[in-house]
């Protein structure tokens, strides 16, 4: 695993610390270990976790400036893209977000065994955000929804000025292409797509900027969201 995320880290253009490479690696094996009694990745091979954890959920740091920001992860799973983040980059202040209780249960757990410190919230995204509406700098979440689902969940957790960082597999301009409607109703402007080659397979950020504020009435109930997308 160590092999692999260091060879990647360069690829990327990278560099990180030793302490942060051996913290990657040990969240990493975590995972894999808790996967054992618990549903958290079809991905357990080591270098895979390396490439298609790790490694994937650090090319946020190729498309935003981190440090001294605000970025909550949504829907965030096992704990990708915002723990890998968290390490990377500790001057960030990072929230976890996810509706799974277990599952951040397990992180509330783990993080700290492990020096990681990031705030873990169990709850829907659409009701989080009662209490967090554009308060961060960023909101990223990877494997979640299509994209005009997603960014009714993320959108109004960023502030004017923000950004909101998606990650996407290889249907991600046919994914923004169905969401012009969504994009301008929520106040973003697309502002770019970073694409980034990792094992064979194309991986890609698309920033959102937010340049109005999203109205009150987004997000909707997730049931009205995934029924009529904007």
């Amino acid at each position: 695993m160590r092999e692999t995320l260091d060879k990647g880290l360069e690829a990327l253009g990278l560099s990180l610390p030793e302490q942060s490479r051996e913290t990657l690696c040990a969240f990493g094996q975590a995972v894999i270990k808790q996967n054992e009694v618990m549903n958290l990745t079809a991905i357990t091979e080591p270098k895979q976790v390396a490439k298609l954890h790790l490694l994937d959920s650090l090319t946020v740091l190729r498309t935003a400036e981190l440090s001294g920001k605000r970025l909550i992860d949504v829907g965030c799973g096992a704990g990708f893209p915002g723990v890998p983040l968290t390490i990377a980059c500790p001057q960030a202040e990072i929230t976890l977000l996810d509706s799974l209780g277990k599952r951040m249960h397990w992180l509330e757990t783990i993080l700290p065994e492990l020096g990681v410190n990031a705030q873990c919230i169990t709850a829907r995204a659409e009701e989080a955000v009662a209490d967090r509406r554009e308060q961060y700098d960023y909101a990223t979440s990877r494997a979640v929804a299509r994209l005009n689902i997603l960014l009714e969940l993320t959108a109004p957790y960023v502030k004017v000025g923000g950004a909101v960082l998606a990650m996407k597999g290889a249907a991600a301009k046919e994914e923004l292409a169905e969401c012009k409607n969504a994009i301008k109703k929520l106040g973003l402007q697309l502002e770019e797509v970073r694409e980034f080659p990792i094992d064979g397979a194309s991986h890609a950020v698309i920033v959102l900027r937010k340049i109005a504020p999203t109205p009150k009435a987004y997000p909707r109930r997730y049931a009205k969201i995934k029924q009529a997308p904007l």
